[in-house]
């Protein structure tokens, strides 16, 4: 028989305690800004470029924009 997972969580853990509050998170270090103007926290992949700061999911919008790279499908090239 298929159990809904909360039920799954709660026979493994139990219920949760009344009266105990969660913990707050603390907020995040900011570290820099990026090429984009975005935030970057402490602890965040990045690449860097000439003094510049690139998020590690924007880099290959970085290479297309900023440095003129092209995406393209591989193809099979005449013989040499």
């Amino acid at each position: 028989m298929i159990e809904h997972p909360i039920i799954s969580q709660i026979r493994a853990t139990g219920y949760p305690s009344k009266g105990i509050e969660p913990q707050e998170e603390k907020p995040k270090k900011i570290a820099c800004k990026d090429v984009y103007g975005n935030v970057v926290f402490v602890g965040e992949d990045v690449w860097t470029h000439n003094g510049k700061v690139i998020p590690d999911n924007r880099l290959e919008d970085y290479l297309i924009e900023f440095l003129g790279f092209d995406n393209k499908k591989a193809e099979v090239e005449d013989e040499l």
